[in-house]
């Protein structure tokens, strides 16, 4: 848990809470260990498995995966390859529309794309501007008004080249209006449908983290097992395994579309999969107890591409 991205304090939760948790199965030595680093010189000798609790960064774009393979140290949550992917919101959008997975229109911009004309731009507005390889809802910004697009442009490529030595790269979405929806899914099998009803409509970090108004109800809509199938679907097509949680959005015709998949879930009081976990009678020691015991590695020679 920790690492040093900008979601170090939700990993410490996070971390705390799964610690916690497995330490309640007296068979298990359960050993937290902080980073402070992008590296594994915290880690003791002699662990048999790594629950991974880190959140962006390095614990989530395939570095300490392909640490933890080195090693030959099995781990929660997808392997380096599909970690990898998964962070980098571009790539993810090239897998899924290859996998045919139901997913916004999109373009790629660079920083001149700010002194674009209205007449010129990619998508119409309105559009949210990503930067493509941050998480929690960080670097995302909502283009309703042309006024709005330079600023969000500089800002999403700026983060991209000088917090990840990117291109200087931004993801153009189409806004899809409508509801948010996530599905979890757990070793390869989609967990409850859950609805996010944030304050004004936009589940940013502050709404994600902060926000004691956010609801997470259950609803009961004909299309949620096909929203399910979907999930699984993104899921094996970017190579995950493991855990991982599905975000959608739908539209009021009940349009299903794919924005992104996390592959290191939150394990905080607000975090959407132990809430779906427990809808079907799990526990958070039960969720945690079995995520653990789908830990695996690759070895570099199996690591491979995702398919």
């Amino acid at each position: 848990m920790g690492g040093t991205s900008n979601e170090r304090e939700v990993s410490l939760v996070s971390g705390a809470n799964v610690s916690k948790a497995l330490s309640s199965d007296t068979s298990l030595e359960v050993i937290p260990v902080t980073l402070d680093a992008d590296d594994l010189s915290a880690l003791p000798a002699g662990v048999d498995a790594c629950y991974i609790a880190l959140h962006g960064g390095w614990g989530e774009n395939g570095g300490v995966q392909a640490a933890l393979d080195a090693r030959g140290i099995p781990y929660t949550g997808p392997g380096a390859v599909a970690s990898k992917v998964n962070m980098d919101k571009i790539a993810t959008k090239r897998i899924l529309d290859a996998a045919a997975v139901p997913t916004a229109a999109w373009a790629v911009v660079g920083p001149e794309a700010a002194d674009m004309p209205q007449d010129q731009l990619p998508l119409p507005l309105p559009v949210v501007v990503k930067a493509p390889r941050d998480g929690s809802s960080v670097g995302v910004y909502r283009v309703e008004s042309f006024a709005q697009w330079a600023d969000a442009v500089r800002e999403a490529t700026r983060i991209d080249r000088e917090k990840f030595g990117g291109a200087g790269e931004a993801l153009v979405e189409a806004f899809i209006p409508g509801r948010e929806m996530t599905v979890g899914v757990l070793g390869g099998e989609a967990l409850p449908v859950l609805e996010i009803c944030a304050p004004n409509g936009w589940y940013g970090y502050d709404e994600k983290y902060n926000s004691n108004e956010t609801r997470y109800p259950f609803p009961d809509e004909p299309f949620l097992p096909e929203m399910q199938r979907i999930a699984v679907q993104a899921f094996k097509a970017t190579g995950c395994r493991g855990v991982a949680r599905v975000d959608f959005r739908v539209t009021p015709e009940g349009r299903m579309y794919v924005l992104e998949l996390n592959t290191s879930p939150g394990m905080t009081g607000h975090s959407l999969v132990p809430k779906a976990a427990s809808k079907v009678g799990m526990d958070f020691s039960a969720l945690c107890a079995r995520i653990l015991s789908l830990a695996a590695c690759d070895s570099p020679a199996n690591a491979g591409e995702v398919r």
